[in-house]
């Protein structure tokens, strides 16, 4: 029995094939069939009027805790979270417990995720054995048993010479590293932005240089190995002009910016709130300013979460002592809508290219386009929709978001997952 689903009358926005027409999209048996006047007697008809039709979005860096601490987020619960987020795949970052460092690990988070039935997880292992950043972990093997990519993510790769071999043997496979990038000798201690704010508040701080310092480090290994470099959560205005400067000169590096990092500013920690505690922290106006810049001329490729669950109790410690991050599944839509397109920095296909197109062919899976014979992956998005966040209500096991209470503007409203609708808006 084949089943059909018609999305009609919707804006289609595929940068994969420069496409941003009104226009039907047809599926069939979990695979996209055609963009164009689709026919009638179809098993299901989502009259997509108003809204923007969209590859489904991926999500390159999200914590989903388990296996180890499962009391923040659970693969159930994150991938829950992000298809309310409108998002069909999520890479999940090995700081787990234990880490993503062994073949039984990886299969653990597939079948778990299989489990869930919810979106797909595509999996980022190790680059060193236990992160320890003392030996590279077993590549090959993780590349054989599903791994997309390698980043020892909570901290960066510590060893230059580790970071020089590990970018050679990954480039054997073509798979990138995802850079967390930060010299600790410089950011230890740290609980925020170093500058005015932290003086301010006598708060100690972590300098835009301990970011800028180990992206100018990683540049230059790419660039005599090779390799492929992915920087993560670019937060400083020198990191942004690090990443132009090597891609201008042919190093094969990508990049990505946070909602959190182009939307909010380190005068947030003047109410010691530990929701606006995040590694790399909240920095000025002028580093915001300058991650827009690079996300508008394609200097970071792509927009991704750094999606990190903690419970509750952890983050009512107090600042110095409550961990980093924040959740971000359920917000990065409206916050990039609201920010970035509402504003008329970005257009449309510039957005869903961040959101899709881009981080699908960073982590080389078939995911990111419309194109026919491909995995009916999508996202139905109103632009228009005004809605306010309320973090009880997410679906992620925790609530410890900056934006409680904010007024958005843009949400997802359903997401089908190869062909079938995993979540609609109610």
């Amino acid at each position: 029995m084949h089943q059909t689903l018609v999305l009609r009358n919707g804006r289609v926005v595929d940068p994969s094939q420069g496409i941003d027409r009104i226009d039907d999209v047809l599926v069939r048996d979990g695979l996209v069939v055609a963009i164009g006047p689709a026919e009638t007697g179809t098993d299901e008809t989502i009259d997509a009027t108003g809204l923007i039709v969209a590859p489904g979005l991926v999500d390159m860096h999200v914590h989903l805790r388990e296996p180890g601490r499962e009391e923040d987020e659970t693969i159930e619960t994150g991938t829950r979270a992000a298809l309310a987020g409108g998002f069909t795949s999520v890479a999940c970052i090995p700081n787990t417990e234990p880490p993503i460092d062994t073949q039984a690990t990886v299969e653990f988070i597939h079948q778990k995720a299989m489990r869930a039935d919810t979106c797909n997880v595509f999996v980022v292992g190790c680059v060193s054995r236990n992160r320890e950043g003392k030996e590279l972990a077993d590549i090959g093997q993780l590349v054989e048993a599903g791994a997309v990519a390698f980043s020892d993510d909570g901290a960066p790769v510590y060893d230059a010479e580790l970071m020089r071999r590990a970018l050679e043997y990954c480039g054997m496979f073509d798979k990138p590293i995802l850079a967390h990038e930060e010299v600790l000798e410089l950011s230890r201690g740290g609980v925020m932005n170093e500058g005015l704010v932290s003086l301010m508040l006598g708060l100690a701080g972590m300098p835009a240089a301990a970011e800028d310092v180990m992206i100018g480090r990683d540049t230059v290994l790419a660039e005599s190995t090779g390799g492929r470099l992915h920087v993560m959560h670019v937060s400083t205005a020198g990191g942004v002009g690090l990443v132009r400067m090597a891609k201008a000169r042919g190093v094969r590096v990508t990049a990505e910016a946070c909602p959190h990092h182009f939307t909010l500013t380190d005068e947030t920690l003047r109410g010691f709130d530990s929701n606006y505690k995040m590694s790399p922290p909240l920095r000025t106006a002028a580093d915001v300013e300058a991650i827009i810049a690079g996300i508008v001329d394609g200097t970071i490729d792509c927009i991704a979460t750094d999606h990190a669950p903690h419970s509750p109790e952890k983050k009512m410690l107090e600042l110095d002592r409550a961990p980093f991050g924040i959740i971000g599944l359920e917000t990065a839509v409206g916050l990039s809508v609201t920010r970035l397109v509402a504003t008329g920095r970005i257009s449309w296909p510039r957005l869903i290219e961040a959101m899709s197109t881009l981080p699908s062919r960073i982590l080389g899976i078939n995911r990111g386009t419309l194109r026919p014979g491909s995995v009916a992956d999508i996202t139905l998005i109103d632009p228009e929709r005004s809605w306010q966040v309320d973090a009880k209500s997410f679906c992620s096991k925790s609530v410890n978001s900056p934006f409680d209470r904010w007024t958005l503007r843009g949400r997802a409203v359903a997401t089908i997952v190869a062909g079938r609708v995993k979540y609609r808006l109610t």
